[in-house]
């Protein structure tokens, strides 16, 4: 897939899927703008892009934080004028049991998973109506439509991203702009790395292909989803897990 001359935008591009789907679209001609939060990581990310003589940028920014969001992306508009393609990828986990969650882990996973995926797509979608053109991809979880015991905060963050996700395809469908969730299951990458070993073997048993998802399992389907062969798709949810929902 060619993505010539769009500007695309991915926020959590710092690693593992965010990353991924920065450096797949820039493979495919995309002027790719990184988000995120650490710096000296978003910076070897975009010099690895331009030095593959791909065209990219970043800018440092807490999707939780509105007025942050605000001002970076008008930075960024009045720079390129649009943003022709939003990865809304930024998000955290802090699992704990309901009864033991406590309020500061609860915030903080909705503000930046939930919040943080109002306050750019907001702020993006404004230009995306002045040019009648958009695509809006959330990455949600499975998660979000199993749960999962100790992640009620992640849960009801990506379950809230599929329903924010129908509104918007609703209210935006007339104007040309799609607006879709990718679910992934478990993919690898340092998140989940971290699993113990017994754990890992009970998730592999429930998941029918056999294998955790990779990286660019996830990205591909946002390529698809960006692309022109998907422009009649919109408010759908993308389960990529293996077949773990079935």
């Amino acid at each position: 897939m060619n993505f010539d001359n769009e500007v695309v935008m991915v926020t959590g591009a710092t690693r593992g899927i965010g990353k991924e789907i920065a450096l797949e679209f820039a493979n495919a001609k995309a002027h790719v703008i990184l988000l995120g939060r650490n710096e000296e990581i978003l910076a070897s990310t975009t010099k690895k892009i331009l030095e593959d003589g791909l065209k990219s940028e970043y800018y440092l920014c807490d999707v939780a934080n509105s007025e942050n969001v605000q001002e970076t992306v008008k930075k960024i508009l009045d720079k390129h004028k649009r943003v022709d393609i939003l990865i809304n990828n930024a998000g955290v986990t802090k699992d704990n049991l309901l009864l033991r969650m406590k309020e500061d882990e609860w915030d903080a996973v909705l503000n930046t998973n939930l919040r943080g995926c109002f306050n750019v797509t907001k702020s993006v979608a404004k230009a995306m109506l002045k040019n009648n053109k958009g695509k809006i991809i959330n990455i949600a979880s499975i998660i979000g439509i199993l749960g999962n015991a100790g992640q009620a905060n992640y849960a009801a963050s990506k379950a809230g991203i599929i329903g924010f996700t129908k509104s918007v395809a609703k209210e935006f469908a007339s104007r040309g702009i799609t607006a879709n969730v990718v679910a992934p299951g478990y993919i690898q990458t340092e998140m989940t790395d971290q699993i113990k070993a017994t754990n890992r073997e009970e998730i592999l048993k429930s998941i029918p292909l056999g294998r955790l998802g990779t990286t660019q399992d996830i990205a591909g389907v946002c390529l698809f989803l960006a692309s022109k062969e998907a422009d009649y798709i919109t408010g759908q949810t993308i389960i990529v897990d293996g077949g773990m929902a079935i």
